[in-house]
């Protein structure tokens, strides 16, 4: 741990948390004291949903899951994952492109004075 910067005692958990919010882990603990953990029997946590789908939604789903020989639920997943996956990083793309371009107007706008 750094010498230079102490964690203070907490209260409750919201206390922490706000410290945390507004306070980086890396000014407080030393990066080359890490050590890689490994969770091997660690599952990812599920939550049982229902959902109304057209019936013939629903029907071409099971045909195609069926072609492919995966539960259908299991191929539902996959495709709101890759969805999920797209929209993720068309918006990254997105908020890329409105920082890129904010930059070029600064940089034209200090060109100018």
């Amino acid at each position: 741990m750094k010498k230079d910067k102490i964690i203070p005692d907490f209260k409750n958990e919201d206390e922490e948390r706000e410290f945390w919010a507004t306070h980086s882990p890396l000014d407080y603990f030393d990066i080359k004291d890490f050590k890689r953990a490994s969770f091997p029997k660690l599952k990812p946590s599920v939550k049982s949903i229902s959902i109304r789908l057209p019936e013939d939604m629903l029907a071409e789903l099971k045909t195609l899951a069926n072609k492919m020989d995966v539960p259908y639920q299991s191929l539902a997943k996959i495709y709101l994952a890759r969805q999920i996956s797209l929209e993720r990083g068309s918006l990254h793309m997105a908020s890329k492109k409105r920082r890129q371009k904010v930059h070029a107007q600064d940089q034209h706008e200090q060109g100018r004075s």
